[in-house]
């Protein structure tokens, strides 16, 4: 069972990734959560902390659910293709709150370099990761196959999230990966 700072939390990140940063306060995370009132001011005092922890639950919670442990290497190009599109399938689907709570965060503490450390530490993991996936699957420059491949999923996000939820994204990202596998 949730503790009350987890479901402060996850609240947060569900109104954070509904209705926006300015929508963000303890007493709105608090009716969201179904907590009695104050329960979130006592573990987040101020608005800089509330947004920190916020910042620190989502890069935790996704370092969980798609940390280099639980993914299989790509072994080669159709499975490269297959993880990418179930990546961007999960972030707009059962994610995709979360996931909009992050880019809300991204723009928000875009000028905070502290407060938005812990979302670009997690981003760089990720490329870490993604780098590796993308030489196991043997495509030459795997550092600007992944920039390329991540810009790419970012935008699809980004697309399906604001624009059309239904967009079938495989043929972007089977073309994409063809491409920059055959690059010299």
């Amino acid at each position: 069972m949730p503790t009350t700072k987890e479901r402060a939390l996850d609240a947060a990140v569900e109104l954070l990734g509904a209705e926006g940063v300015r929508a963000l306060s303890h007493a709105r995370i608090d009716t969201r959560a179904g907590l009695p009132a104050g329960s979130t001011s006592n573990w987040f005092r101020t608005r800089r902390a509330l947004l920190a922890g916020i910042v620190d639950w989502i890069a935790e919670r996704e370092r969980a659910d798609f940390g280099p442990a639980g993914v299989p290497a790509a072994p080669d190009e159709k499975a490269l293709i297959d993880g990418l599109c179930a990546m961007v399938e999960l972030q707009t689907g059962p994610f995709a709150a979360r996931t909009r709570a992050r880019y809300a965060l991204f723009l928000e503490l875009a000028s905070d370099r502290e407060l938005g450390a812990p979302l670009r530490q997690q981003r760089h993991e990720f490329e870490r990761w993604t780098e590796q996936l993308v030489a196991a699957a043997g495509i030459p420059d795997p550092v600007l196959a992944t920039r390329a491949l991540m810009a790419l999923s970012d935008g699809l996000m980004l697309h399906r999230l604001t624009v059309d939820p239904a967009l079938d994204m495989r043929p972007a990202v089977e073309r994409a990966v063809r491409g920059l596998m055959t690059r010299s």
